[in-house]
């Protein structure tokens, strides 16, 4: 045989960036804005015609095609040990409704350019390989977000799932059935190996610090609070300064500790109001009430649970001083997810060996790897996004990271898969 004949070593393999950037473009084409971006909706019409076209470009690569009983679709590459689990890849092609080409899309057509490049250079693994997308991702239609990869994983029911309805009424069950995706695997039992997800960073921090590929370790634990602060309306003009009983100015002393907490527990700490009510909302009336969402959040449960406690204390120190009542509610809780060691380094000696510059990063948005870290070792690679805009029709990446990234893909999958 010729050793012109022989496929390249696996460390040579480098991916067709031009062929991932034609199929970034050309699936960004189904749902496309005015302004450059995608809208393209779990389950809607444009959702079918971009699974059509995945699915159609998966076929033509020689993958086989499974598709469970809540949409997700899983597209496979033998390997040489077809009893093995598949190491997975994959993310989803719904957007927002002001959505960019990348978020999500990224990750599953990246996923195909690996199979892509396998076959251009006829490399066989030993283990399958899979690339995946889930269903409604996004939850900018349907509700819970993650719903996918949460009802593939048991974070909830199918039927909860199912019975979820968009503002129009329409259920996920009626709206999977209507564009032909409602398959007959049961969620979960479907193996998985590894799961690696790439995708843009969402954030600004990789561009700050001008690295290629962050190295994710974890995505960041989430507690959302409703934190309601009483006092008593009166009068603005008749009413002393010193007499009055005023929510709103005791209510900006716990948002300040907030975002203060945030900075203290640097450099994953995060502490964010987003939004604010107050009654009764005239210019002339101390506001009585005042009600605003706390977002605190960091890298492992034990430091939101230190974040918490310090809110909490500040907040009844206040109530203590001023004599209004401070309550604080959680609404809603994400505990931090730690990526598998094995996998993390594994996207750190790729992106080493491909001589791409890299950081640690942590993923402060939830992605369909939080669930599948729970069932299987995961990792996640990610991109910078310019001025680190995302969920925004000008989100943006630059074609040599889209390609960097997805090498550091192929190479992470390669070392796993055999």
């Amino acid at each position: 045989m010729n050793p012109k004949d022989l496929p390249p070593p696996t460390e040579a393999l480098r991916i067709n960036g031009e062929r991932l950037w034609d199929s970034l473009m050309t699936l960004a084409r189904i749902g496309g804005t005015d302004k450059g971006g995608v809208c393209r909706l779990a389950l809607t019409e444009l959702d079918r015609q971009g699974r059509d076209l995945v699915v159609g470009w998966a076929r033509d690569a020689g993958l086989s095609i499974t598709v469970d009983q809540i949409g997700n679709v899983f597209m496979r590459r033998p390997g040489r040990n077809n009893s093995l689990p598949p190491v997975m890849t994959g993310s989803h092609i719904d957007t927002q409704p002001t959505g960019g080409k990348f978020d999500g899309n990224y990750g599953v057509l990246a996923g195909l350019e690996v199979v892509r490049t396998l076959n251009d250079h006829g490399i066989q693994t030993e283990a399958p390989i899979e690339v995946a997308f889930w269903t409604n991702e996004e939850g900018s239609r349907f509700v819970p977000v993650m719903m996918g990869s949460g009802v593939f994983a048991g974070a909830f029911t199918l039927e909860h799932a199912y019975a979820a309805t968009d503002t129009e009424g329409k259920s996920v069950k009626d709206e999977l059935t209507r564009i032909g995706y409602v398959g007959s695997e049961v969620p979960g039992q479907h193996p998985i190996g590894a799961y690696f997800e790439t995708h843009i960073e969402q954030g600004p921090v990789l561009e700050d610090n001008d690295k290629t590929i962050g190295v994710v370790s974890a995505v960041l634990g989430i507690r959302w609070y409703d934190c309601t602060v009483t006092g008593m309306e009166a009068h603005a003009g008749p009413t002393p300064m010193g007499l009055r009983k005023d929510a709103l100015q005791v209510a900006t002393r716990v948002m300040q500790e907030v975002v203060a907490i945030g900075n203290r527990y640097a450099p994953h700490g995060r502490g964010t109001v987003g939004m604010v009510n107050v009654h009764p909302n005239s210019r002339n009336v101390i506001p009585g009430r005042v009600k605003f969402s706390m977002d605190l959040r960091n890298s492992t449960d034990a430091l939101v649970d230190q974040m918490d406690a310090d809110i909490r204390a500040y907040a009844a120190q206040v109530a203590a001083e001023t004599g209004l009542k401070i309550e604080i509610e959680l609404v809603s809780h994400y505990p931090a997810q730690p990526f598998h060691a094995d996998c993390v380094q594994a996207v750190q000696r790729a992106a080493e060996r491909l001589g791409y510059s890299h950081m640690p990063a942590v993923s402060g948005a939830g992605h369909d790897a939080v669930y599948m870290a729970k069932l299987a070792p995961t990792g996640m690679i990610f991109i910078p996004c310019k001025d680190g805009i995302s969920h925004n029709e000008i989100e943006d990446a630059k074609p040599e990271h889209i390609t960097a990234g997805c090498n550091v893909l192929l190479q992470a999958m390669l070392e796993r898969a055999g």
